[in-house]
């Protein structure tokens, strides 16, 4: 088996990664899934650590039947998705998701079958600029990936280490896929998000206690749904509970999400896990208020509390 075509679904701060990496790959076709409006901008290039690089820009039509397709949207992107990702998933066809969360692989698995897709997880600290996406390839973690259960060495694994080596891609490959998946989303669920409330660089969990207790908080709850799942986070590897090297001013994507107005990917975090511990019973005090203060904040961004256009003045005495 080898990887000869490769579709990235989602050309934004991780799919970035894969485009720089694979580009470096001259044997085989590179193109990014695009339409209309979308398509045109693609098709002018993609400006990557200041560099512009031109993937082929394919409909799902135009892609169908690739051996590879890499899914790296925002989450509440991924259900608008499903009909590209039903039409190009061919009979041989490998899908690899570098989504955020720990459920996407299971529900692409329900539209395409469970037999297309491979686990995988990103670690990256990209992030956009005015002239295009940004990251330090040196310090990035990459990309882990393997299959749920055995054969771990399988033909698909082996293809697409083939396909990774020397691209200048970090990665490896694991047959504790599930436990590395869950192991970075504990971490952004105990570093992303009391962040983004504060409205904080990460530099706030090591100088303040207060911070450092709500993160732990939350990692507690999140451990217990982990262990209620069979799931024993302390087999992934050591690396896989730090992410990349950044500075005490570093701002995570629910962070940035909320700085740029845009909705953040919260469903995911502390409402999946809301949802999980209600199916199992257990408590998630911590995860819950974090859900409805990021949707409050949200809100915000969207007008909803902006009270200055009001008729009238109310003065408060006593």
């Amino acid at each position: 088996m080898k990887i000869k075509t490769v579709a990235v679904l989602g050309a934004g701060a991780v799919g970035s990664y894969v485009i720089w990496g694979l580009s470096r790959r001259k044997d085989i076709r590179l193109g990014v899934l695009a339409e209309g409006k979308r398509a045109e901008k693609l098709k002018k290039g993609c400006t990557i650590n200041g560099e512009v690089y031109h993937p082929e820009v394919w409909t799902p039509q135009e892609a169908k039947g690739v051996d590879l397709l890499i899914v790296s949207l925002k989450y509440g992107a991924l259900p608008g998705a499903m009909d590209s990702i039903r039409q190009v998933t061919g009979e041989n066809t490998t899908v690899m998701s570098l989504m955020n969360g720990v459920d996407s692989e299971k529900l692409i698995s329900d539209e395409i079958g469970a037999s297309h897709v491979i686990y995988s997880v990103i670690k990256v600290a990209s992030h956009k600029e005015e002239n295009g996406y940004c990251f330090n390839p040196e310090t990035t973690i990459g990309i882990i990936f393997g299959e749920p259960c055995a054969p771990y060495d399988s033909e698909r694994v082996q293809a697409i280490e083939a396909l990774f080596a020397d691209t200048g891609l970090h990665y490896r490959s694991t047959e504790y896929i599930r436990e590395e998946i869950w192991s970075k989303f504990r971490l952004n669920v105990c570093n992303n998000l009391p962040q983004a409330i504060l409205g904080a660089g990460v530099g706030c969990y090591q100088d303040s206690v207060h911070m450092k207790a709500i993160s732990d908080g939350l990692r507690r709850e999140l451990e217990a749904i982990a262990a209620a799942k069979g799931i024993a986070i302390s087999k992934a590897a050591a690396s896989s509970g730090h992410g990349s090297a950044v500075p005490p001013s570093a701002r995570y994507s629910t962070l940035q999400d909320l700085d740029a107005g845009r909705h953040t990917e919260i469903d995911m975090f502390s409402g999946a896990l809301v949802r999980m511990g209600r199916e199992l019973g257990i408590p998630t005090p911590y995860n819950e208020y974090t859900y409805h203060m990021i949707k409050a904040l949200e809100e915000k961004n969207d007008g909803k509390f902006d009270y200055s256009k009001e008729d009238g003045e109310i003065t408060c005495s006593r």
